[in-house]
């Protein structure tokens, strides 16, 4: 039983890893488009 408790835990993780990713990943290309704007005005 403490196997599947490690398994929910891990997968938990996981998915706040990917979405941390996933945001930060947006974050990261609006920040380079404005970046890329301010600097070609």
């Amino acid at each position: 039983m403490a196997e599947q408790q490690d398994i929910t835990t891990a997968k938990g993780t996981y998915e706040g890893f990917l979405n941390l990713l996933k945001w930060g990943s947006v974050i990261a290309a609006v920040t380079t488009v404005l970046v890329v704007l301010i600097i070609s005005n």
